[in-house]
């Protein structure tokens, strides 16, 4: 997901590495736990194998107070000065990354743009980091200016969306949905949608494995799957 979290050592944070053992869990017997209609179970299996894991070796940062930049310039700069690579995406879904490249070249030619995307009714924030950064992406393309008409008013405050460069942004948060958005593009007597649906978090994976592999082989930050794909 786009506003998924991430750990990153900070050398100058006064990171220490706490003492706690880390354990593998094995399941013996078939284990479940329901809460509404929320239910998780775990079962035994021996055929189970780890290709890889990502170690956070417990991190405790030893201040009480303290202000961290947090913009690309400054992670850059740290792992560099550690030697070591980072790597931020807003979505590790490859056909996701199509759908913004798509977006973006099809901007060039239908300058009208809204977008409506969609997540599960947990997600915190609004609008998500790919529809942020599929608005940055068209932005390098068209030329800002105001859409709809120069008299239009809102009878229900924010019911025309978020505005980023004239664009306008819809953000819907309904149980049942996982991550999705809609690029409309609209143009004299036709429209053009572009959409992407993740239907299961299991189209992460790919995306997600790629950036392992390839984090060792750069020193800095990279940001955005569709710069190592």
């Amino acid at each position: 997901g786009s506003a998924a979290p991430f750990v990153m050592l900070l050398k100058k944070a006064g990171i220490k590495k706490q003492k706690a053992a880390r354990k593998v869990l094995r399941i013996k017997k078939s284990v479940s736990f329901g809460d509404g209609n929320k239910s998780i179970s775990a079962e035994p299996y021996d055929g189970f194998l780890v290709e890889y894991t990502i170690d956070f070796p417990h991190p405790l940062i030893g201040v009480q107070n303290m202000t961290i930049d947090l913009n690309p310039e400054n992670f850059d700069k740290l792992a560099k000065e550690e030697n070591v690579g980072l790597f931020v995406a807003p979505n590790f879904a490859i056909g996701a990354i199509l759908m913004m490249r798509f977006a973006r070249e099809a901007a060039k030619y239908f300058p009208h743009v809204e977008i409506i995307e969609l997540h599960h009714d947990q997600k915190l924030d609004a609008p998500s980091g790919t529809a942020i950064k599929t608005l940055e992406e068209i932005a390098k393309v068209r030329q800002e200016f105001r859409q709809g008409h120069e008299q239009e008013y809102e009878k229900i405050a924010g019911a025309r969306g978020g505005d980023f460069q004239g664009m306008r942004v819809h953000s819907i948060r309904l149980p049942g949905l996982i991550a999705h958005q809609e690029v409309i593009l609209g143009g004299i007597g036709q429209t053009l949608s572009i959409k992407h649906d993740s239907l299961s978090r299991e189209c992460f994976m790919p995306g997600i494995m790629l950036a392992i592999k390839k984090v060792i082989s750069w020193k800095g930050l990279v940001s955005g799957l569709e710069n190592i794909l």
